[in-house]
């Protein structure tokens, strides 16, 4: 992509990426602007790509339009790594990011395939256990952080570690704040896994065919779920903390998707755990956006997660 012609199609590009994350992923398009300016292209690349996949199903009208288009993300992936030219402003940046930055394939893959497999679940395959949605958060976010370190030339065991914790955090707290959203989609039940269901007088069946409760007579049981869920990304944001003073000080700044949890775990605290509470759809995950900016910036500028 040369010459002045190419160098504005990769801007228009861009600047889709960071329209993308600021409309559809306002928490972490704040945490990016924390980046230092080098490690910002890239990692608004491979956010731009996260959000496109991850909105697949919800944009679509009907599941298999949703499904065709993540089939399409990853033979585009594919492609990108041939050198093939994908018209698609997401794919241009990435593309970018590919060619200038050392971007994993492995990782970019195993995010969409973990989001075929769940955009292929039937309506009644619910998973069995929270390591399930947590393998599935890890596939799908863990992996975005690992490649942003890598993105940024950051080479440490201690930061992989950390952006495992953070990442399956991220997506566990993630998929509880989406039940509301999801239960207009009947996709609910695939993020409330069995042995919580069961635990706490959710899971029911009829004729064969499994179901989760969520109606007001369920309430209380569905506030204890999401308790005992986000007491598991709770102990990973903790995990990841414990190794701080390992971690170097280039790799801080993609760590701070750990606030974001942060603050939606103290939201749904506030709430009692009850993901249906109307505060939690306020502002930015539940508080103030002038406060969680601030929040943001304390833990950037004392350089901590």
């Amino acid at each position: 992509m040369n010459g002045p012609r190419g160098s504005s199609s990769l801007r228009s590009a861009f600047s889709y990426c960071v329209q993308q994350v600021r409309n559809y992923d306002y928490h972490h398009y704040l945490c990016l602007l924390e980046l230092p300016p080098q490690m910002r292209k890239a990692a608004f690349a491979l956010r731009a790509f996260n959000v496109e996949t991850a909105r697949a199903m919800d944009v679509a009208s009907d599941p298999k339009i949703g499904l065709m288009r993540l089939l399409w993300w990853q033979e585009a992936i594919d492609k990108l790594y041939t050198k093939k030219t994908v018209n698609h402003p997401a794919a241009q940046a990435l593309s970018w990011a590919i060619s200038e930055h050392s971007v994993s394939k492995p990782w970019l893959k195993r995010s969409v395939e973990a989001r075929i497999r769940d955009a292929q679940r039937e309506a009644d395959d619910i998973p069995e256990s929270v390591e399930e949605l947590e393998k599935y958060a890890e596939d799908t976010v863990s992996t975005l952080l690992y490649n942003t370190l890598q993105a940024g030339g950051i080479s440490s065991t201690a930061a992989d570690h950390a952006a495992s914790h953070i990442g399956k955090a991220s997506g566990l707290v993630l998929l509880l704040k989406s039940l509301p959203y999801h239960c207009t989609r009947n996709r609910h039940h695939n993020y409330i896994p069995v042995e919580l269901a069961e635990k706490h007088g959710l899971f029911v069946k009829h004729g064969g065919r499994s179901e989760i409760l969520l109606d007001n007579d369920s309430r209380e049981g569905l506030c204890n779920v999401v308790f005992e869920i986000a007491s598991v990304a709770n102990v990973h944001i903790l995990k990841a903390r414990e190794l701080a003073g390992k971690v170097p000080a280039e790799a801080k700044p993609v760590l701070l998707h750990s606030v974001p949890v942060q603050v939606l775990l103290d939201s749904l605290s506030k709430v009692h755990f009850d993901v249906f509470d109307p505060r939690m759809q306020r502002g930015v995950l539940g508080v103030p956006p002038l406060w969680f900016q601030v929040r943001l910036k304390w833990y950037s500028w004392r350089s901590t997660f």
